[in-house]
């Protein structure tokens, strides 16, 4: 994938090496099912490291048909280093999201006829905080809905490639276009409606079935990304596609469960299969288009 030569973003919070951690802010539970920035944070990491999911939203205690706000406290901490960083994963990720930025300032006007308003990324090591509480390096990448900002530990690009056999540049871009899809969604007011709909549900396996579109129709808007920027730059080389559906494959959720040792259970999905991520992203490569990516329609 080429990008060496693209423009940085300077909409980056450089947190890496901040040692404060700590969080910041509530994290809604709701009796009628997650949350849909509870949903986005409870990555699917969890599957294959088989850690509970309330450990990842600091010891929250899930209690059926009850309404709490998880507080976490948050150190003091110096402030972020913002702008484009120097080092080379750091410019990575910038050109990235410079691309992204890009892309989307021209593509979500036109074809929907809404002003893109730019996501800051926040890179950092182990723990942040988030408006959405704490960020830990477990849960994954992650975008929250509640301060707009994604927060992405770049030891998961490592990650990707040890446990789940995924790699490559596109890859790893591909996780952060990902990321941004959910903030498309939020400019589109998509996260606002699934949010009310899963609060609505009479079951978590209902409320996970709308969590399972909307983290599909972030496949969908990263390969809408990447057709787009290819067609503007030509971004794309031989095999980063093929690299790009492999990690898709690697981190559906039947995949993760299996990898934990688990039995697969539909039910439990928010992320959707393997089958299903795929299919999602290469609906928005062969499109282009945001229309595209109705994942609630089918």
């Amino acid at each position: 994938m080429k990008w060496e030569d693209f423009r940085q973003s300077e909409n980056i919070e450089d947190r890496r090496g901040d040692d404060s951690g700590g969080g910041g802010g509530g994290l809604p539970i709701g009796g009628g099912g997650l949350g849909i920035g509870t949903m986005i944070i409870l990555g699917v990491i969890a599957y294959a490291l088989g850690i509970d999911p309330r450990i990842l939203i600091g010891g929250a205690q899930m209690l059926n048909g009850a309404t709490q706000t998880v507080q976490t406290q948050s150190a003091p901490a110096r402030p972020a280093r913002t702008g484009a960083p120097t080092d080379q994963i750091g410019r990575f990720v910038s050109a990235i999201l410079a691309q992204n930025e890009d892309v989307w300032s021209e593509v979500l006007p036109a074809q929907k006829g809404v002003k893109f308003t730019p996501a800051p990324l926040v890179l950092f090591t182990g723990e942040t905080r988030s408006g959405c509480g704490a960020a830990q390096s477990a849960m994954g990448p992650f975008y929250c809905p509640v301060d707009k900002k994604i927060y992405l530990d770049t030891s998961f690009f490592q990650e990707m490639q040890n446990r789940f056999g995924g790699g490559g540049d596109f890859a790893y871009a591909y996780v952060v276009a990902h990321e941004m899809g959910h903030h498309i969604e939020d400019q589109l007011g998509v996260l606002g409606k699934v949010q009310q709909r899963q609060q609505q549900a009479s079951s978590q396996a209902e409320a996970n079935k709308w969590s399972v579109g909307i983290e599909l129709m972030a496949d969908c808007l990263a390969g809408v990304w990447a057709a787009n920027a290819d067609r503007k730059w030509q971004i794309l080389e031989k095999g980063d596609v093929e690299k790009a559906v492999a990690t898709a494959q690697a981190i559906g959720d039947d995949k993760l469960q299996q990898a934990a040792g688990r039995r697969v259970v539909p039910d439990s999905f928010t992320h959707g299969s393997a089958a299903q991520r795929v299919q999602w992203l290469q609906t928005g490569l062969q499109s282009g288009q945001i229309d595209s990516c109705n994942t609630f329609a089918r």
